[in-house]
């Protein structure tokens, strides 16, 4: 590339847009809203992702986010505490699971897109 890229964001879609939004918020994301059909959710300036109002079953069943942590424990105690997946009816949580290449548990959103939360071996 001749050019620095500063950040990559995904895009991704939400059936109930309202519930995906106060979903994100309570997971600790940070929400800046764009339009009423569209907000970016973000950890820093470089990490985040567009939630939009826009829902399309195929396309959020197949959608998948990874965000590296660098303490899976944490994270996914973190994630457990927050009792997302008992509040919100579609969020399912999945413990820990041991890989070649690192430790990784998962979460669906409450449009069915799939959460990886991992962390590489060092």
């Amino acid at each position: 590339m001749k050019y620095q890229p500063k950040s990559i964001r995904t895009f991704i879609g939400a059936m109930n847009y309202e519930e995906s939004r106060a979903f994100y918020k309570e997971m600790g994301f940070e929400e800046v809203v764009l339009s009423d059909k569209m907000c970016l959710f973000k950890v820093n300036e470089q990490l985040g992702f567009y939630l939009q109002d826009y829902y399309a079953k195929n396309w959020c069943n197949n959608s998948m986010v990874f965000l590296e942590v660098e303490d899976i424990d944490k994270c996914y105690a973190d994630l457990e505490s927050k009792g997302l997946h008992n509040k919100y009816k579609y969020v399912r949580l999945h413990p820990i699971k041991e890989f070649d290449w690192g430790r990784e548990c998962f979460m669906h959103d409450p449009s069915g897109i799939l959460w990886h939360f991992g962390q590489f071996n060092s």
